[in-house]
């Protein structure tokens, strides 16, 4: 014979409407959201640094080339989001990388 839990029940408000609701476990276990950093260059897709065309210190402009991530044999050039100097870079040449990889970080 199993036993009953009582679900617990939290609020939550739709506008002006408060009502009460239980979470399921999929709601409660999933991953939670953290707003991008964006000094941080994170990889988009998985795949293979191929070239790095930056150096630590590097002061580069908007829209500079920092490297070049090779994944499904198409050549993507990771640039530059704003004006910044290269802090650290997080990846070494032929490195293979899973998305979500951060490559390089910005100050």
């Amino acid at each position: 014979m199993m036993s009953k839990q009582k679900a617990e029940l939290v609020d939550f408000a739709i506008l002006s409407r408060k009502y009460k609701t239980q979470l399921t476990k999929k709601f409660i276990n999933r991953e939670q959201y953290e707003a991008p950093d964006p000094n941080e260059i994170k990889s988009y897709i998985p795949g293979t640094i191929v070239d790095i065309t930056a150096k630590e210190g590097a002061e580069l402009k908007e829209g500079d080339l920092v490297l070049i991530l090779e994944a499904m044999k198409m050549r993507n050039e990771i640039k530059m989001p704003f004006d910044g100097k290269i802090k650290e870079i997080l990846v070494t040449k032929d490195e293979k990388i899973p998305k979500g990889h951060l490559m390089v970080v910005v100050e």
